[in-house]
Order: structure tokens, then sequence, then C-alpha cells
């Protein structure tokens, strides 16, 4: 390397560690204009098109890079994250199995290769490199708070209380780290509430600044049993992330529209002919799918944890596959991930191409177990093109008392997801439109939807399981009462809650909040919604 490449490279990285990103760009092409082959060129390239969200270039520039200089680590793990954001993950994973060892003296790398482990669906392999990016630069709080993250996805509630205090000890400010602390375990006392409310007095922000510290305050006064307390803070999360989300629930509705009058049980009954479905576009694959949906917070990943308990049956958590195959294959060209166009165009597609393009997706979580879940919640929208692309898919519904389902909803953070849940009338409007589908679904696949409610199997684990089980061609095993010995990753909301035996605590909880609910039980009551 030259040395006039080496004071360019030197000063880019420089500007990259300070966010100057136009000198960045600079100081690439001038390498490039140098050595249009010199691996550094196209590296500083990459980094100037990630940061630009510009993906297929990033890309293009990390693949160009290794092209050049197959050691080059860094690359290889940026263009496995490029991956991960592209959902190409068996690219990335097979990258990352590569080049882990050669991270060792890099803590960002080490770091980063860790989170895009996390980001497709294996935390168990990002702890490693969480841990070793601590040791290679400790005290760093990123690199602590994703390995806090990592513990609790694992199960290791201790260590990430830890790490969670240790932080706040030096950052008592720090919102997300209050709100994740909160939730590791019940409240004993005010302590956390008084040091997370004194952040509020006299702050001058605006409510949608303070939403983590909002939700926090309410779980912990809900612990605590201080009811009224807790929905008010509840409440300012609530409307805090409402007035921030420019949602417009219509848009969610016109899609449960659209698949009650596109997915009727005639179409999934009718055969699908093209001339282009050929053998090429069906999955080979033998293993079968069992797609474990409903609202989230009804149950769905208890029901996860019991079933991989079973040693035929593996999870791969929650994925957003089949809806990203089902986009690709619409045809429909959009920046919305799911709209009513999509689904209506879904209908005249080649289900097996679906079938392919799902496995294809999955492929690299899968083991050898004969079965595997899906547990995404709101693949409930995509029953009928999951049943007609998958006639031996095993389908499980979890339904909950609508009003403990919807309160659950309400105080839960889900990343700025479900944008409904954050007001009782949006609840009410999307709980009603939910009820028609599955009302719809009852019709369309009869005894192909196997229905489990929470509070049965919360209340009665081992009489519902063993029906479950049947139900799903499975011969009963004790670990699948065991499950909370289950030390598969959780990232779910449920993460914490699912390492402990089936409880019936949450079972009408609504009911300390009544006065509260009253718009949201009105409205469901007058729209015929049965509240148990």
């Amino acid at each position: 390397m030259s040395s006039q490449i080496i004071s360019l490279s030197e000063v880019a990285r420089k500007a990259a560690r300070a966010q100057d990103w136009n000198l960045v760009y600079t100081n690439a092409n001038a390498i490039l204009n140098l050595d249009p082959q010199h691996p550094e060129g196209h590296f500083l390239s990459g980094l100037v098109e990630r940061v630009a969200n510009r993906p297929l270039r990033a890309i293009a520039a990390f693949e160009q890079t290794l092209r050049l200089d197959a050691n080059r680590y860094d690359a290889a793990v940026e263009l496995a994250n490029q991956f991960s954001v592209a959902r190409r993950n068996k690219e990335a994973l097979e990258l990352l199995d590569t080049y882990q060892d050669k991270l060792s003296n890099s803590s960002m790398y080490l770091d980063l290769a860790g989170t895009v482990y996390t980001e497709i669906g294996l935390p168990e392999k990002a702890l490693p490199l969480y841990e070793k990016a601590n040791q290679v630069q400790p005290g760093i709080d990123l690199f602590q708070a994703n390995l806090a993250s990592c513990y609790v996805f694992l199960g290791k509630i201790k260590e990430a209380k830890d790490i969670y205090q240790s932080l706040l000890q030096r950052f008592p400010k720090h919102q997300r780290n209050h709100y994740q602390l909160s939730r590791l375990e019940k409240a004993k006392d005010k302590a956390h509430i008084e040091q997370m409310e004194a952040l509020l007095v006299g702050a001058e922000q605006a409510p949608d600044q303070f939403i983590f510290l909002y939700f926090a305050i309410g779980k912990e006064y809900e612990d605590l049993g201080e009811w009224d307390k807790a929905f008010e803070y509840y409440q300012k999360g609530g409307d805090a992330v409402t007035s921030v989300a420019k949602y417009n629930i219509k848009t969610d509705l016109d899609i449960i529209d659209a698949v009650i009058e596109s997915c009727t049980k005639e179409w999934l009954e009718t055969p699908f002919e093209s001339p282009e479905n050929t053998a090429a576009n069906k999955p080979t694959d033998k293993k079968t799918p069992i797609f474990i949906v409903g609202l989230p917070r009804t149950g769905t990943t208890l029901t996860e944890r019991i079933i991989s308990s079973h040693s035929q049956v593996q999870t791969i958590g929650e994925t957003q596959f089949m809806q990203m195959v089902l986009r690709r294959e619409s045809g429909v060209q959009t920046i919305e991930n799911m709209n009513a166009e999509m689904i209506k165009s879904l209908v005249d597609k080649d289900p097996s191409s679906i079938a392919k393009g799902y496995l294809d997706c999955v492929d690299y979580r899968l083991g050898e177990q004969q079965y595997f879940i899906d547990k995404l919640p709101f693949n409930f929208l995509f029953l009928g093109f999951i049943a007609k692309a998958y006639p031996d898919a095993k389908i499980i519904h979890l339904g909950r008392n609508p009003l403990d389902a919807c309160f659950s909803m309400y105080k839960q953070i889900f990343t700025w997801a479900y944008k409904f849940s954050y007001s009782q009338d949006g609840l009410a409007q999307y709980y009603c439109a939910y009820d028609r589908l599955r009302n719809h679904w009852r019709d369309v696949l009869q005894d192909r939807l196997i229905e489990v409610e929470y509070e049965a199997i919360a209340s009665n684990t081992e009489a519902e399981t063993k029906i479950l089980l049947e139900k799903l061609d499975l011969d009963f095993e004790q670990a699948c009462l065991d499950f909370d010995k289950n030390d598969a990753p959780s990232a779910t909301a449920s993460s914490v809650q699912i390492r402990e035996k089936a409880h019936v605590r949450s079972i009408d909880k609504w009911r300390n909040f009544e006065k509260h609910l009253a718009p949201l039980k009105e409205h469901l009551e007058k729209a015929g919604i049965k509240l148990g």
C-alpha cells in the first residue's frame, strides 16, 4: 500500500468515527482513482453506501473488497450485516461462521457480528462474541447493553440484571436501560420507580421523549398493585407513541377486509393450474411447519415452548419470512410491508412458489427434527396462503379473553409495531376486525385450524398439552410439561415469563383496570364481542 493511500485511508477512518461521511466518500474515491483494485477504497465506499441506506450498492462494494482481499474480516461482517438487512440470512450465517474466528482483536466487529447473529435468530451464537467484545474493550456501554439483551434472550436473567444496574449507575438517565431492567423481575418496592420519576420532574422535552420511562414506571406500579398509577403511566406511554406514530388504522383494516374477500373456501379448495407450475417450483423438503398465530400477548410463546420441548420439534421463533415471500410473490411495488393490493394479487399466484420461497428462507435454521415452529403471531393474516402452499402444515391459533388480550397489548412496547395497540379506540377497532377474520378462518380452514385458549392451557396445562399434541400427531413427552427447563432462546415480549411454569396470574388481569378500560369494553360489547 502506497504512503498516499495509507494517508487517505487513515483520514477516512478518522472521518468515519466522526460521522463525516462526505470526507469518507471523497477519500474512498481518491483511493480508487489511484488504484481501482484497492480493497480499502471499495470497503470505504461500502461504508458510505451503508450509511446512505443503499444496501445493494453496499453489498456490491463489500463483495468486491472480499474478492480483492479474502482476509478482510471487517468487510465480511459488514457484508453479513447487509445480507441480514436484506433477509438473506443463510448467506449472512455462512459469512459469520467463516470469519468469526478472525475477529478476536476487534471489539467493534465482534459486537457487530454478535448483533447480526441475533438478528438472524441465533443469539446462542452471538453470546461468545458479545462476551469477547466486552473482554477486548471493557466499559463500552453499547457492548454491555447488547450483551445484557442477549442474556435475556437466553434466559440468563441475573447476568442481564447485573449489567443493566451497572449501566444505570454510570448513565442514570438512560431510559431504555431503565425499561429493560423493569422487565426482568417483579418490583418489590418503589426504589426504582422513584429513580425514574425523578427524571420526569421539570423535564421540558415532549412526551414522546419519555416513552420507555412511562411504560417502565407503569409496569412497576402494576407489580405493586397500584392500579390507578399504573394505568396513568401506561396511558401516557400509549398517548406519546400515538402522537408521533403517523398511523392510520384504515390500512390495517383494509388488509383484513381483503383477506376475507380473497381467501375464500372455494379458492382454497380449487387446485392451482398453470403451465409454469413445474416440479422445479415445488419444495423438496419433507419437514412439516407448525404455524402458531394469534394476537400478540395471547399465549403464543407459552404454546411454542410447550411444543418445542418435544424431541421431534424445533422452533425458529418469530420470523418475517412468510410476509417477505408473499410481498415478493405479489409483484406489487410499494414501500409498505403489506397492503390490500398485495393480498388481492396473491390469490392468483402459484402456491408452490410461495412454499419453496419460504422454505428457502428458513432452511438455514432447520435441524434434524421433523417439525419446526414459526411463531410470528401476525401470520394469522396469511393463513389462507399458508394452508394452500402447505397442505400438511399444522396451524395453531391462540385465543384469549378479549379484554385481557387487548390490555396486555396496550401496556407493551412493540418497538413501534402493532401501532393500533397504543390506544383503546385502535385496539377496539382492530380487535373487532380480527374477530371477523378468526371466524372466517374457522369457516374456511375448519378442522385444519387447531384452536387453543390461553386460559385453558395456562390453568390445565397437562390435559390441554396432551390434547394439543394428539392434534399435531405427536406422542406425549414429559419434556413438554417441563418446558420451563427448555433453554432455547426467546426474543419475544414474554422472554422472561416463559422461564417459569405455566400460571394463572395473568387471567382476568384486566379487572384491576376495569374503570379505566370502560371505553374499550363498551366498544367491544356494542360490536357483539363475547367478553367471557
